[in-house]
């Protein structure tokens, strides 16, 4: 699988500051196949996001939290590939600090990162619709020293959302802009139009 990372907020999310933070991977979303475009090409991939809470302080001192108190999130989106030269691939290998075996290169399980530590470097860019992201830009091992003093508690649950078995429960607790991206997937289409042709089968049959 691999992931591609985008940066774009929901109305009122307050975005992790640029720097380097400690942070604790709680959510594996299965978006399905979406339909992407670049350079005016268009195609269908599969995608997943990985989503991150965010442990430390900003550039002033300050705690990365949000108005309830709470670790800032923040993700990033991969295409499902693990060939040599997708993004996933180069950030799951620096996070775990070693390549993969050719044994894992066919069937990684991406849930396997969920509640593991890394430390991601943030920084803010100019998409090409003019708005400003905050985009994880690298995933690197927790230092022998940052371990040895033990990690602070996590916040949020682990959670697993796969397209071709939807959990609803975790399916309700994402935002609405990924639940429109689940929804728009060639896999969740499917699905409803499955269910909508076998209620419309059993509507004719009398008892």
């Amino acid at each position: 699988m691999s992931l591609i990372v985008r940066g774009s907020l929901d109305s009122g999310f307050k975005p992790v500051p640029p720097g380097m933070f400690l942070a604790r991977c709680y959510r594996m979303i299965d978006l399905g196949t979406q339909k992407t475009s670049y350079k005016g090409l268009e195609k269908m991939q599969k995608k997943a996001t990985l989503q991150f809470e965010v442990h430390g302080e900003d550039d002033e001192g300050n705690p990365v939290v949000t108005a309830k108190g709470e670790p800032m999130s923040i993700s990033k989106t991969y295409t499902q590939s693990l060939d040599e030269k997708s993004n996933l691939t180069k950030d799951l290998q620096s996070w775990r600090g070693k390549a993969f075996t050719s044994e894992e290169i066919r069937g990684f399980e991406l849930k396997n990162v969920l509640g593991v530590w890394g430390m991601i470097s943030v920084a803010k860019s100019t998409g090409s619709d003019g708005k400003v992201y905050t985009n994880i830009m690298t995933i690197n091992p927790v230092p022998s020293a940052i371990r040895k003093a033990g990690f602070p508690q996590g916040h949020n649950p682990l959670e697993a959302f796969d397209i071709d078995e939807p959990d609803m429960t975790v399916f309700n607790n994402l935002t609405d802009s990924f639940k429109k991206k689940i929804e728009a997937a060639l896999e969740w289409k499917a699905e409803r139009k499955a269910v909508l042709t076998i209620d419309d089968l059993d509507s004719d049959i009398p008892f």
